[in-house]
């Protein structure tokens, strides 16, 4: 098959849209503030870029906070992906009393706004004198209702009960058939499922400007020390905003290839 004209022009329209907020981001951040208030707006960069990012890293302590956000978005990116995956393989392969329910609890905890359970939470935080540190942000999202729904949809799916029983058959204990069996048959929603977990982790403002402090902040919260004084500095702002951009677009880049040829092996295998 192949597309026409058509299609192509649709898809570059689609494409510079799509980046379009990303490239007057970098403009932005290499402006002053005059020139981003001008009419029309200038939509070239300009020279100003490495000395906002100075400036940004001046104001506030976004090297510390970069590194934050990457242990704590890490962490939790790792956490939820194994825990959702087995919590997805027993979900969807394992036969125990009471699986249904505990589905059906898992997948109603996903209607609650969080906003509900921030005061208790906070409590318990205070409590383990975890106030100030990463742990108070990374525990509470080390499992995801989406996840464990994610990846019970895709096992039930793209798993076939019969390759279980035929490792069961040749003696696999229930950890090896995960491990050597149900993980590779997952690997391209893990991935999916690890890059939407990261994006959102790397965003999260209202939990860590609640949990942590000014001395460890991750990124978006270091972000709002950003241009100061009677007018904002928007160049600066942008240029902080530019550098907590940089590593979801290299974790972007890392896992989208395996994304497309994970579901692309599984389409062929299929």
């Amino acid at each position: 098959m192949h597309a026409g004209r058509l299609t192509y022009v649709f898809l570059i329209l689609a494409t510079l849209v799509s980046m379009f907020p990303l490239y007057y981001t970098l403009v932005a951040a290499s402006r002053s503030n005059a020139d981003i208030a001008r009419v029309p707006p200038v939509l070239w960069p300009g020279p100003n870029l490495l000395h906002n990012f100075q400036q940004a890293l001046h104001q506030a302590d976004i090297g510390k906070a970069l590194l934050n956000s990457l242990i704590v978005s890490t962490s939790i990116t790792v956490g939820t992906v194994l825990c959702s995956t087995l919590a997805g393989f027993a979900f969807a392969k394992l036969r125990f009393r009471g699986r249904n329910a505990l589905l059906s609890f898992t997948v109603a905890t996903m209607m609650i706004p969080p906003q509900l359970g921030v005061i208790p939470l906070f409590m318990i935080i205070a409590k383990l004198q975890w106030a100030n540190q990463l742990q108070a942000v990374i525990l509470p999202s080390l499992v995801s209702a989406f996840g464990v729904f994610f990846m019970r949809q895709y096992i039930a799916q793209s798993l076939p009960a019969e390759l279980i029983e035929a490792a069961r058959v040749d003696g696999a204990s229930t950890s090896r058939i995960f491990w050597s069996i149900v993980v590779p048959v997952a690997r391209p929603a893990m991935a999916v499922l690890g890059l939407l977990t990261f994006m959102t982790a790397w965003n999260d403002f209202f939990w860590p400007i609640i949990a942590l402090s000014s001395q460890e902040p991750t990124v978006q919260v270091a972000l709002r020390q950003l241009g100061g004084g009677y007018v904002h500095d928007q160049s600066v702002i942008m240029a902080g905003t530019l550098l907590g951009t940089l590593p979801v677009l290299v974790v972007f880049g890392l896992l989208g290839r395996q994304i497309v040829g994970g579901i692309m092996h599984g389409a062929v295998k299929g």
